[in-house]
């Protein structure tokens, strides 16, 4: 119970405190919407869910690779309906990106929303070990880190 009224005090402290994410933004070049707190706790959980395990920068790199997503003209344009593509993303499938995410799961999506980007503008990632799906190995590889593969 503490660590949820923590993470709740983190994100309305912020939100407060950076008035960039105080407010919903519209790019109107791209046609892109972000609802910032909402945002924020999407892909949060999607980098919970999906890089448990991985270091920090990899955590960042994961929820990169969704804004990266949202801003191609190749994929939907807001984080739900990027998250919520059939079979994009494991951790949707199987449950996982059900569960509540962390604080560094928080940090890393602020990081990414931000705009910072350790995987050179990857749209793909990947663990060879996991993977099943052949096609991704088609994919120019653009950064390793940590267990994760990122490509374009």
């Amino acid at each position: 119970m503490k660590l949820k009224l923590s993470i709740i005090f983190f994100l309305i402290l912020f939100i407060f405190i950076n008035p960039v994410f105080a407010k919903n933004q519209q790019d109107e070049e791209n046609n892109i919407y972000f609802n910032k707190a909402e945002d924020l706790y999407l892909l949060a959980k999607i980098i919970h869910a999906e890089a448990r395990g991985e270091p920090f920068i990899g955590k960042v790199a994961v929820g990169a690779v969704i804004i990266n997503r949202v801003n191609s003209n190749k994929f939907p344009n807001e984080i739900l309906e990027v998250i919520q593509e059939p079979l994009a993303f494991t951790a949707v499938n199987d449950g996982q990106f059900n569960l509540e995410p962390d604080h560094q799961s928080y940090q890393a999506a602020i990081l990414a929303l931000q705009g910072n980007d350790p995987t050179n503008d990857a749209l793909f990632y990947y663990n060879p070990i996991k993977t099943t799906s052949n096609w991704i190995y088609n994919r120019p590889v653009v950064a390793q880190i940590g267990k994760h593969i990122f490509a374009k």
